[in-house]
């Protein structure tokens, strides 16, 4: 036998295919989907070996086009599933992919939920202020004054800072990147998939068609990596860090802390994923002759 075998090789870019998409030119979902397969490929997680679970919009069609496993569920409902499918298989690693609107409004309950629980996902935002597939209204991150076809005399809600949330509840993996910086955003995705628990990649993410005011160019201007002797482990300084916002907007790994993931709390799962469990017929029996 000659060669590498297949279950040995290295993974490459290849492996997680080249489609055709349905975005804008010049939207910066190209520039996340490329950081994401970057960030695959550096991790050398084989296709079969992830799940990627997003809702709706246009961030989520981003598992679209990649061969791995994916869940395309409903609006702000990625989380849940998320939840389901790692519980159920943890050795699966599940990154959930999906817009500002999706996973901060339709899903913000949900934001919450897996923060305080912990579960062990990558949740990665493409965060670009406004609903990119539904006409540019504002989204939950939209800054105050910004002008949109729905909101004609501009936005009067203050913005959700997912960062300071996240931090506030200390989540334990809390970053920022931003699109223009791919192979900084790609790190912090690779890093985020590597942290047992929950862990937050905002993505500032330029929209072309929609959002005329953050635009590339005005997140080049702003956007600065945080100073290597920032420490993502002193929670009180993380919070300072993720309410910046205006002139200067920090990018890298706000916090991060070491609770125990979701998954690692339930017994039953020492003794390996519930898809390889056999099922106790007798015992199901008898839970169901209960409710009779």
């Amino acid at each position: 036998m000659t060669g590498i075998d297949s279950e040995d090789k290295m993974i490459t870019v290849e492996d997680y295919g080249d489609y055709e998409t349905a975005w804008c030119p010049g939207c910066g979902n190209f520039s996340i989907l490329k950081a994401v397969k970057q960030a695959l490929v550096a991790s050398q997680l084989k296709p079969h070996e992830v799940l990627f679970v997003s809702g709706i919009g246009q961030a989520a069609k981003s598992p679209h086009y990649l061969n791995a496993n994916l869940f395309n569920g409903l609006h702000g409902r990625s989380l849940p599933v998320a939840t389901g499918a790692k519980l159920a298989n943890p050795t699966l690693t599940v990154i959930v992919e999906s817009g500002d609107g999706c996973n901060y409004g339709e899903g913000g309950n949900h934001f919450l939920a897996a923060i305080r629980r912990n579960l062990d996902v990558t949740l990665l935002v493409h965060d670009n202020q406004v609903y990119g597939l539904t006409k540019g209204q504002a989204s939950p991150t939209t800054q105050e004054g910004f002008v949109t076809k729905a909101q004609p005399e501009g936005v009067i809600s203050a913005p959700f800072n997912p960062i300071a949330v996240a931090v506030a509840m200390q989540a334990g993996f809390v970053a920022r990147g931003f699109a223009g910086e791919i192979d900084h955003l790609s790190e912090l995705i690779q890093q985020g998939i590597a942290h047992r628990g929950i862990a937050l990649v905002d993505v500032l993410q330029p929209c072309v068609s929609f959002n005329k005011v953050t635009t590339f160019a005005w997140y080049k201007d702003r956007c600065k990596p945080l100073a290597p002797t920032h420490d993502p482990t002193d929670w009180e300084k993380a919070m300072k860090v993720a309410r910046q916002w205006g002139d200067e907007i920090p990018i890298g790994i706000i916090y991060r802390n070491e609770r125990p993931s979701f998954d690692e709390q339930f017994p039953v799962l020492d003794q390996g994923p519930l898809v390889g469990q056999d099922v106790d017929q007798e015992t199901i029996k008898t839970i169901m002759e209960g409710y009779m």
